[in-house]
């Protein structure tokens, strides 16, 4: 029995560890759906909050249907998905202090998430890949 290699999922250039610009990247099917999902619900954002089981979830909702804090939250970064805004992705000042190490990408799997993130009915959901950022990038994030 022969073992079919293992192929990466595509991964967007904002995902690449030489890029110091930004803390969130988007895996190119995410990018795909995200622009689809816009052109149904207009601009979109996402938040990070760090809850336990699906809280930990990246949730996706209509740009302003989900209070930021300016005390409560840290802006990570706008994922680049092709449309003229980016869309900005948040996570709870709590949450940030654990991950601010990590460079967060945005990627969408088959199956169905619990909440109100606007992918629920797409028979998919959003999740959290991430790797520990480069000396260069934490440099540039004035993290060392």
């Amino acid at each position: 029995m022969t073992e079919s290699p293992t192929v990466p999922p595509a991964i967007h250039p904002s995902c690449a560890p030489e890029n110091t610009e930004t803390r969130v990247g988007v895996s190119d099917k995410a990018a795909e759906l995200l622009r689809d999902l816009t052109k149904r619900h207009g601009e979109l954002m996402f938040h990070q909050s760090g809850g336990c089981c699906d809280g930990s979830s990246p949730m996706c909702f209509p740009d302003g249907d989900f209070l930021i804090s300016e005390t409560g939250d840290v802006h990570l970064g706008d994922l680049d998905v092709g449309l003229e805004r980016g869309i900005p992705v948040y996570m709870s000042t709590s949450q940030y202090e654990y991950w601010k190490h990590t460079h967060i990408t945005i990627d969408v799997v088959k199956g169905r998430g619990a909440g109100f993130s606007v992918e629920a009915p797409e028979g998919v959901r959003f999740l959290i890949r991430s790797r520990l950022m480069t000396d260069a990038e934490l440099e540039a994030f004035d993290l060392i």
